[in-house]
């Protein structure tokens, strides 16, 4: 009692001092009944001593009383919303069914459906959350409990409603229109060549071809890019405002955890569906390592685009829509969305990593390239929305794992080139179908020249020296010449298969001009440079050479003089004698004729099976050997034809004019073989 007689001491000092005087001292005395943690007995005992001392506080229990009245109305009246709503609260029900207000008979809050009775729940939450502000500096833990319980009910109804609203306002993805959206990029093609299958090349992928029957087109499609302005709504915008409501006072009565979760868990549903819905499937390492290429190929395009859609759209909608919902708390947004992104995420850097971690194959190349640039091309903006470290070290990790596939996988390829040793030679000497898929394949790679570039310039380059070569190629540029040079090397080993001299200068011709075009008609020629290409044309001048001297030499000597037995001394001459013989008998130039005849057949048989698939490099060919032969057979033939022309079977031997010589040229290295079936002539 000691405390509380100075207390009345202090309190009664202060009584002179008029209206405001008076203020003050109530002000007093109710913060120490405030204070007094002690019974209610207790209480009203002391609230008695303090008006003896004055009579100014004899009216300070009715004002304490005032105020616990009206603290108990709003209580009351905000439990009455709040149980109106609460389907689980029998009294409520049976309250609202006697009353015959029916629509609250169960609990049906819909900030959607109902409106204004929404606005009520939420200012009768308000009025619990302010409430509790309010108790929090008094002693009534009665009225605290019961608001407690009111929150707590409330909290409830809105977590439901929060989940009901999420649900029933996500629309759906339409991936047709994001697809029609998308920039298309231009499509690589082998410009129409048709190449074999190697399975022993190394080039064909599990369960692609069967042998050197199988044959196919080698295309390579790359997929569509997103613009910025690209965007879907992820939730109904009419409903965004209702869900920032619920969450303002869910995170103000201290259930953030839980609205936050709500919101994660069907968002992170909707993500995954939307995964689904872009054709990307749930896939364990396992069964991603037993998929035939087909199939993968298939699942890989998917992937690809899924991620740029993934990132540009979804993840970019989802953090907009975190930040409009959850704007009074920096926390809640990060948690949302992490929590929310983080699935959807993780399953496509599953799927990346176990296509890197996969058997290589030369055909897959492509594909991890197109993956490797979609996930470098979105981890930027990845790394500004997503805040969940474990999440952005997996991409980084995927992405090096992705590069280092594709750096292994180009590896494979230049070893598989380098080793090709079949030993199966075309039949007429055309294209090697080694060479038709290899240049293909490069330049489809030239496609991916910056990505190669960075995943190249770190190699060491062995092997690769000469004047073809120089310190400013780029990296790329200096593995397409170490490429080419192996191919190089291994067409001059091919050719050794043919038995026919004239042949091998044919294949050698053919294929070497193939890659020529090859290289000129595209990106390659500016990673090889001009010198490159001149230096291979004059290479072909030189097989074109050695080609007329393998396959014509023969025919030619037939028409030289010395083949009659003539001096040896001075240069030979056609359709000239000798200055040491006056003539040559008839029976040698019945043979000269008849050898020169029976080469050219031989000749025209066997070359108009050769193929030059080329039309310009055909016909070059054509009007070098007609430069070289028809000259020399018209000089015999105007000379030497008189001597058996009226002679017995003359027609036997002179069986061709000059003019049918040529004539049979235009039939040479068009693949089909054919005979010359010359017109006998009459005596």
């Amino acid at each position: 009692m000691a405390a509380t007689t100075t207390t009345a001491a202090s309190i009664s000092a202060g009584a002179g001092g008029g209206a405001g005087a008076e203020d003050r001292v109530l002000a007093t005395a109710q913060q120490i009944v405030k204070s007094l943690n002690t019974p209610k007995e207790v209480r009203e005992d002391m609230l008695l001593i303090f008006s003896s001392f004055d009579n100014r506080l004899s009216n300070i229990k009715t004002v304490m009383t005032d105020q616990n009245d009206a603290l108990l109305a709003r209580l009351e009246a905000a439990e009455t919303v709040i149980h109106r709503w609460d389907g689980g609260n029998d009294s409520s029900r049976h309250s609202s069914s006697s009353s015959g207000n029916h629509r609250y008979s169960s609990f049906s809050l819909s900030f959607d459906e109902s409106p204004e009775e929404a606005t009520e729940f939420l200012s009768a939450v308000d009025e619990i959350i302010s409430l509790l502000e309010d108790l929090s500096s008094e002693n009534k833990p009665d009225m605290v409990d019961r608001a407690d319980s009111a929150l707590q009910m409330a909290m409830s109804q809105l977590e439901d409603e929060f989940r009901r609203i999420l649900i029933r306002n996500t629309v759906p993805l339409d991936a047709e229109r994001l697809y029609g959206s998308m920039r298309r990029v231009s499509l690589s093609f082998a410009d129409g060549d048709v190449v074999e299958d190697f399975e022993n090349f190394g080039l064909v992928a599990d369960g692609e071809g069967s042998g050197s029957g199988s044959r196919r087109r080698l295309f390579h499609e790359r997929g569509g890019s997103i613009g910025c302005d690209l965007w879907v709504d992820l939730i109904n915008p009419t409903a965004v405002e209702d869900l920032k409501e619920i969450a303002e006072r869910m995170i103000r009565a201290g259930y953030e955890k839980e609205c936050v979760q709500v919101y994660s868990t069907v968002r992170r549903d909707a993500l995954d569906e939307c995964l689904t819905i872009l054709g990307v499937e749930k896939l364990s390492i396992e069964e991603v390592q037993k998929i035939d290429w087909k199939s993968m190929d298939e699942k890989m395009k998917k992937w690809i685009q899924a991620v740029k859609i993934t990132v540009r759209v979804l993840l970019a909608g989802e953090s907009k829509l975190c930040n409009e919902i959850f704007t009074g708390s920096e926390s809640s947004k990060e948690v949302c969305f992490n929590e929310t992104t983080k699935s959807c995420v993780m399953q496509l850097l599953n799927f990346g990593e176990a296509v890197a971690i996969g058997r290589r194959s030369s055909e897959k190349l492509f594909r991890i390239l197109d993956m490797y640039d979609a996930l470098a091309n979105v981890l930027q903006s990845l790394e500004v929305m997503v805040t969940d470290s474990f999440v952005l070290n997996e991409a980084k990790g995927v992405l090096e794992a992705l590069g280092d596939a594709a750096r292994g996988t180009f590896v494979e390829f230049e070893n598989n080139v380098k080793n090709e040793t079949s030993k199966r030679p075309t039949t007429n000497g055309e294209v090697h179908p080694m060479i038709r898929y290899v240049m293909n394949y490069m330049k489809l790679i030239v496609d991916y020249a910056a990505t190669l570039d960075s995943l190249l310039e770190k190699d060491e380059l062995d092997g690769l020296s000469g004047n073809d070569c120089s310190e400013e190629m780029s990296p790329l540029a200096k593995r397409m010449l170490k490429l080419i040079t192996s191919l190089e090397s291994n067409l001059e080993e091919k050719s050794k298969l043919y038995e026919d001299g004239g042949l091998q200068y044919v294949f050698l011709m053919n294929n070497i001009y193939y890659v020529v075009q090859k290289v000129k008609d595209s990106e390659l020629g500016k990673l090889l440079g001009d010198d490159w290409v001149r230096k291979r044309r004059g290479q072909i001048r030189q097989y074109a050479t050695g080609y007329l001297r393998a396959s014509w030499s023969k025919v030619l000597s037939a028409l030289r003089d010395e083949s009659m037995g003539g001096s040896s001394t001075g240069s030979p001459s056609y359709g000239q004698r000798s200055n040491s013989s006056s003539s040559a008998s008839k029976m040698a130039l019945k043979e000269r004729f008849r050898g020169f005849n029976a080469s050219f057949e031989e000749l025209y048989r066997l070359q108009t099976a050769w193929k030059v698939p080329d039309p310009q490099l055909r016909e070059e060919l054509r009007i070098s050997i007609s430069e070289k032969v028809i000259p020399a057979y018209r000089a015999f033939f105007g000379r030497n034809k008189s001597q058996l022309e009226g002679g017995r079977h003359a027609g036997k031997y002179i069986k061709y004019t000059p003019d049918d010589l040529e004539s049979y040229l235009p039939d040479l290295f068009e693949g089909t073989q054919l005979v010359i079936h010359p017109k006998r002539k009459s005596t």
